[in-house]
């Protein structure tokens, strides 16, 4: 049920694939544009992963985002770190939130992470960091925790930190976490976002184990190497970086004339306690699940006018979101179901940050009251053909959106956000 204050997202903070700015990301989800490319954090050949492409970030200056971070503490902090806290930086920037704007009690962080550090832990283990245990800074570079606790020490937040780590629905329960804290009072602002850095090997040779379908093994064009929905679908390609949004009670928010880009109404999570690598594929769990989530909002699935999905190009993921809106609107024709896209094309999996970028990407479209689209559908699976959003961005009507998560362990979730009126 709900109860306390209404939830906003005041900021957003991006660093993402040739994406620095809230107007880089939306230019990039709404326009279609793909920052997948050539993978080069590893050679393929040498490792004998078929993987040719990842969207990488690249060139990244933490200096802009946290000058008041001396360069002797930077240096003993790794690259994962700092790009995290220029993440949450930004979104407290963008969110225009000064340091007397808010109690440092009542201001927390949140974040989501998959792996953690996996990229620090493999070079130093493996010898190729000679100084990754030289100094105290080991124990900085090491912890899965440690971007949402420099972030908090940096922005002076004195209120809940933790961080979440399971798989592709952290994103998502991260918001939960948040919004409650939000909704009962706890906080008036919390920094909620995701870090990950998997473009590596064994990562591939994880997802390779599964058999094909899983990882795109796509070389020629990368920017059609993921391709959700789509006939000839492969799997997805890796992603990463950092998104972290800024959660305000809307009182809060209005009182210091801050602009919201959407309301987060709800957030619910379930463990399927099935098949540890699938997901439901009658579509009933899911449908379940968004139905009680619009009860507890007050709405129902008529309501509903886009669905964000997890859509990671999967045979198995992109069948299973079909069959729960066919279930859920079992009265109607499939040309008649709301719309729903995936952005796992733009920026490839992100694992830990996925349910974050779903959740910033749908707060900008009930903005904009644009779809951002699915794009590289070209020759749609007979079985997920319906309103994919596959022409391009579109204007339309949206008030309330649903955005999905699905992840390994018989994970699902979903977040309801509205228009701000």
């Amino acid at each position: 049920m709900m109860f306390g204050d209404e939830v906003v997202v005041s900021g957003i903070g991006v660093i993402l694939p040739n994406t620095r700015t809230v107007d880089d990301f939306w230019g990039n989800i709404s326009g279609g544009r793909s920052q997948v490319g050539p993978v080069t954090r590893f050679d393929p050949a040498e490792f004998d992963v078929p993987i040719y492409t990842a969207a990488e970030l690249a060139d990244f200056d933490h200096h802009p985002y946290l000058p008041e971070l001396s360069d002797t503490h930077a240096d003993k902090y790794s690259r994962e770190v700092l790009v995290a806290m220029s993440a949450v930086a930004e979104a407290r920037r963008d969110a225009g939130l000064a340091a007397l704007d808010v109690d440092p009690r009542r201001l927390g962080v949140v974040m989501s992470s998959s792996r953690g550090p996996l990229g620090w832990w493999r070079a130093a283990i493996l010898g190729d960091d000679s100084t990754a245990f030289a100094d105290k800074g080991a124990m900085f570079r090491g912890l899965p925790g440690t971007p949402a606790s420099l972030s908090a020490i940096y922005t002076r937040a004195e209120g809940l930190v933790t961080t979440v780590s399971n798989a592709c629905v952290g994103g998502h329960q991260a918001v939960g976490i948040a919004l409650r804290e939000l909704q009962v009072g706890a906080a008036d602002v919390m920094l909620v976002g995701g870090h990950e850095f998997p473009i590596l090997a064994e990562v591939v040779r994880c997802y390779q184990a599964l058999g094909s379908g899983v990882i795109s093994a796509e070389r020629d064009d990368p920017t059609r190497a993921v391709r959700p929905y789509n006939r000839d679908r492969e799997g997805f390609a890796l992603g990463e970086g950092s998104v972290v949004l800024c959660l305000e009670r809307r009182a809060h928010a209005e009182a210091r004339g801050a602009t919201p880009y959407a309301t987060v109404l709800g957030q619910r999570t379930l463990n399927e306690a099935g098949h540890a690598t699938t997901m439901d594929l009658t579509g009933k769990i899911t449908a379940g699940l968004i139905g009680e989530l619009l009860e507890d909002v007050g709405r129902t699935p008529d309501d509903v006018d886009y669905y964000c999905a997890h859509g990671t190009a999967t045979r198995f993921n992109d069948l299973a979101e079909s069959r729960a809106l066919r279930v859920l609107y079992d009265d109607r024709e499939v040309t008649a179901l709301p719309p729903i896209s995936s952005n796992k094309p733009i920026y490839g999996h992100t694992f830990g940050i996925a349910g974050i970028i779903n959740v910033a990407a749908t707060s900008l479209m009930l903005k904009h009251q644009t779809l951002a689209p699915t794009i590289n559908l070209t020759e749609p699976d007979p079985e997920c053909d319906h309103d994919h959003v596959g022409e391009g961005r579109r204007p339309a009507d949206v008030d309330l959106a649903v955005s999905m998560s699905f992840a390994f362990g018989s994970q699902t979730s979903v977040v309801a956000l509205a228009a701000t009126g």
